[in-house]
């Protein structure tokens, strides 16, 4: 390395150091707490065996809010994506759509969950309801990304046998930027099944609701087990969507294949 990037390295350490100091960030606090892990872990093996049906079904509808909130958040968003890319519309017509997406995507879905929860009270409609707000401005704008980064030059071939917009975005803008859309709606519902056990701290329901309450009555054990059920969910979700991502990556590439 080069004097200059030993420099900034040190800077950087440096201000992670101070900021440390400032935020009473202690190291030794977290290695003096390594061995509570050892009593939640204690606490975990005596819990009643029905908590571990309350965990099921609470699990079971925080991924039903994440289902509902994805499949209907990108319903919205992908109309709002055409309209705010670019190289479709005038800027008359993009900037404003984008700006209400830039709104939507500013509150976390927490926020979002209050507001409904102010709006339509406590359960899981206020949890849906939140995360198809985040979902809309999250997506919309990974889509307009992906329509912007279409190649120009089939995009300006077609436009030049004068078909109509909406044939250009049917038969070119959608399948180059189907790929993207997929990985994004997967990522979106990952995302969303882990941002849904959040919003119980707010009453949006979802399995949430009960480790922020166990959490509050100091039950870690009981946290830890519902929290355990999130982790496996997760890592089933994650496994499920690298196998669709594959399957499609083979088919579009023995398609492209045929096509050649």
């Amino acid at each position: 390395m080069n004097p200059k990037s030993n420099l900034i390295i040190g800077l950087v350490i440096a201000v992670v150091v101070v900021m440390s100091y400032n935020l009473e960030a202690d190291p030794a606090q977290f290695v003096d707490g390594i061995p509570n892990l050892a009593i939640i872990a204690k606490e975990m093996t005596e819990v009643e065996p029905a908590l571990f049906g309350t965990a099921f079904w609470s699990i079971l509808e925080t991924i039903q809010m994440a289902f509902i909130g994805t499949v209907v958040g990108v319903a919205i968003a992908l109309p709002l994506s055409m309209l705010a890319a670019r190289n479709l519309n005038s800027k008359f017509v993009y900037a404003p759509i984008r700006a209400i997406l830039a709104a939507t995507r500013t509150f976390p879905s927490i926020l979002w969950a209050i507001l409904f929860v102010i709006m339509v009270g406590l359960g899981p409609f206020a949890g849906i309801l939140a995360i198809i707000m985040y979902t809309v401005g999250f997506i919309a704008k990974l889509q307009y990304e992906s329509i912007e980064a279409v190649d120009s030059d089939p995009v300006e071939a077609v436009s030049s046998i004068g078909v109509s917009k909406w044939q250009l975005i049917r038969h070119v803008i959608i399948p180059e930027s189907a790929p993207h859309l997929l990985s994004q709606i997967l990522y979106m519902f990952d995302y969303n099944v882990r941002q849904t056990t959040i919003l119980g701290l707010v009453g949006a329901g979802g399995i949430g609701f009960y480790i922020i309450n166990y959490i509050k009555f100091f039950e870690y054990g009981k946290a830890a087990v519902f929290m355990l059920v999130v982790l496996i969910v997760v890592l089933i979700i994650d496994w499920i969507s690298v196998k669709i991502r594959d399957k499609y990556i083979i088919k579009a590439q023995r398609g492209m294949k045929i096509a050649v």
